[in-house]
């Protein structure tokens, strides 16, 4: 067999379902050759390998490359000042009705050019792949014209082509009313709807559209009208669901098949229930749970009751999780929400890549897929959950 690269001397959390915790093989070998892997296994069922480079890693971990599948990476500014407000009592739906949240970084958002959009984004992109992630999925949402939310998207696909990292993005349009809307808000849907995404999909900016399904959002007829024009166009859809109050998102989501209802804080035993029948992922994010100081986590045991897939994601955001850390976000799903670290772990590689339709190419190691992968100073992978802001990563591969 000839190959690119081998590595040995590690161990493999390989991820696949079925295989035992974590997947995990002892002792094991990775073949790759034209970006994929081509064997892998244990080493002493290795064959006869040609490779241009051989590297012994030293008995240390790999895992899939992380996938963070749920993030605002680019946006103008930032809202540090409503952190404060927060601190001093004042709720999220406060400020955002005061004019602030995510109003106020569509200012700063429309202000920036792209490259300030790109460079503020390629900082805070630092601290993910320093955390072993090597697949981001990028919304716009800050912008909320056409002309900035297409600055949005095509800054994401720059990173993409750029950053080292995989990107999918999502359009977020109906993410918030923007000022000049405030007495009109049929004519902004009718602008997100029919303009800004045709005029998105057109220029091949966007991978997927999601929205905000929430009474300081927007309601299930007009996430309904986006979401029958994203299928119009061929593209999935996915939805912020049922985070501060339950709106009926997780079953909306469901009605439309979507990839994935994120937050879900929420969500009822009913629209759990859709949500498994209808094989959509929830997308856990733990940050903005904890900035918000939230005290109602998502129905963790009704989601593994109904063999629901249970996705983990930064959120990285401005306002609600300025989070940059994927072991972070581990860390906090296992402490908060109370996941196992192999369910947080296979959240951040399997499932992620589920939720943005990537499990074919990538989220688990096996034989076919890219080889995207992360290799870990750790004895043991539970350690990727465990500590909160030791640095683990020795490199990743891509």
């Amino acid at each position: 067999m000839k190959a690119d690269r081998l590595l040995i001397d590690c161990h493999v959390a390989t991820m696949v379902e079925g295989a035992g915790a974590y997947g995990a093989i002892p002792d094991a070998a990775v073949v790759i050759a034209d970006g994929r892997i081509a064997w892998i296994g244990p080493r002493a069922d290795l064959p006869t390998v040609q490779a241009v480079e051989t590297e012994r890693l030293d008995g240390r971990w790999i895992t899939p490359g992380l996938v963070d599948c749920h993030t605002h990476l680019v946006f103008g500014g930032d809202r540090s000042g409503e952190f404060e407000q927060r601190l001093g009592g004042a709720t999220y739906e406060q400020i955002a009705r005061a004019g602030g949240g995510i109003v106020s970084s569509v200012k700063a958002t429309r202000a920036a050019s792209e490259d300030d959009l790109f460079a503020s984004a390629m900082s805070r992109l630092e601290g993910l792949k320093a955390t072993g992630v090597t697949t981001v999925e990028i919304k716009s949402g800050y912008g909320l014209d056409r002309e900035t939310e297409l600055k949005m998207l095509r800054v994401a696909r720059r990173i993409g082509r750029e950053g080292g990292v995989r990107v999918r993005t999502s359009y977020l349009g109906l993410h918030a009313i923007p000022p000049e809307h405030r007495e009109d808000r049929a004519a902004y849907v009718d602008l997100a709807v029919d303009d800004m995404l045709p005029a998105a999909h057109a220029e091949g900016l966007v991978d997927a559209v999601d929205a905000y399904c929430e009474p300081i959002a927007f309601s299930i007829q007009e996430v309904s009208r986006l979401f029958d024009k994203a299928r119009g166009l061929g593209l999935p859809v996915k939805l912020h669901a049922d985070q501060l109050s339950n709106g009926g998102g997780a079953a909306l989501a469901a009605r439309h098949r979507a990839l994935s209802a994120d937050h879900i804080e929420h969500a009822t035993e009913d629209g759990v229930a859709a949500m498994a029948a209808a094989g959509v992922v929830a997308v856990l994010l733990p940050g903005a749970f904890l900035m918000l100081r939230e005290t109602q986590a998502p129905p963790i045991d009704l989601l593994r009751r109904h063999g629901v897939r249970m996705a983990v994601a930064t959120d990285c955001n401005p306002g609600t999780s300025p989070v940059a850390s994927m072991t972070a976000a581990l860390n906090l799903a296992c402490v908060q929400l109370r996941l196992t670290p192999e369910e947080a772990l296979a959240g951040a590689t399997r499932e992620a890549a589920r939720a943005l339709a990537l499990l074919d190419r990538i989220g688990t190691l096996e034989v076919g897929k890219a080889a995207e992968l992360a290799v870990w100073n750790i004895a043991r992978p539970a350690e990727l959950a465990y500590w909160l802001g030791k640095p683990l990563l020795h490199r990743t591969y891509r």
